[in-house]
């Protein structure tokens, strides 16, 4: 099993995987419509909006929360370096 180097999420079914391509390291859900991954402000601006939606965080808050997640992943190292 994968895990998504963008967002951590476990990729267990071929339906997780961008572009339900499994040779890729990131999920569907860290792609853009054409299977290429987002870009890091792309991906900030969504677990933003999920952590705000999800669990109620003010839009500042859950911003600061998305980036120590991202600070964690591989595909953000290089911003935060």
């Amino acid at each position: 099993m994968k895990t998504c180097i963008a967002c951590g999420m476990p990729m267990e079914n071929i339906s997780d995987f961008a572009a339900n391509d499994e040779s890729k390291d990131y999920c569907v859900y860290c792609s853009r419509p054409d299977g290429e991954m987002q870009s890091f402000e792309e991906k900030k601006e969504s677990l933003t909006k999920f952590i705000v939606k999800t669990q109620g965080f003010d839009e500042s808050a859950a911003g600061k929360i998305a980036e120590e997640m991202m600070r964690k992943l591989p595909a953000w190292k290089e911003y935060f370096n």
